[in-house]
């Protein structure tokens, strides 16, 4: 298994952050152009537990690939963890914590992965997916960072 931890801090409110993060309409927003990345299910207004959010990804070559996630635990205002249940990877288990601090809020994610095909998924993780991982929570940090403000 392995593991992508980010903190992040922002000088907003822990209730805006949370509404900001906790809504799937706000994904496209906070995603690079390059994986186009498109909601493909109708969303409700507020995230629920047992939520299934479906849409597509290009993450290598243009080619498109369908993703169904599950919205598994929630706790408003301090959590909530999305589950891969069809998609690219073999496990995909992606925590959002959030927290108040002085001046702002601070967000931790964590995603634990497994890639596919064994030996080969571990081969090709620190080649295809570690960078392009870290790349997207970069752009996601750049772009909140222009929404919001710097901490």
């Amino acid at each position: 298994m392995h593991r992508l931890s980010r903190t992040s801090r922002l000088p907003i409110s822990l209730e805006k952050a949370w509404d900001f993060f906790s809504s799937p309409k706000n994904l496209k927003e906070i995603t690079p152009e390059y994986m186009g990345f498109d909601i493909t299910c109708p969303l409700p207004e507020k995230m629920y537990p047992g939520m299934i959010i479906t849409y597509t990804v290009k993450p290598l070559l243009g080619i498109p690939i369908g993703w169904m996630t599950e919205i598994t635990h929630i706790e408003d205002k301090k959590f909530f963890v999305d589950e891969q249940r069809v998609g690219p990877y073999t496990i995909w288990h992606h925590q959002h914590h959030f927290q108040a601090i002085e001046g702002g809020v601070e967000m931790i994610d964590i995603v634990d992965y497994v890639l596919p095909l064994g030996s080969i998924g571990r081969a090709v993780e620190p080649i295809l997916v570690r960078g392009k991982l870290k790349e997207i929570f970069d752009y996601r940090e750049e772009k909140v960072q222009e929404l919001f403000g710097k901490y």
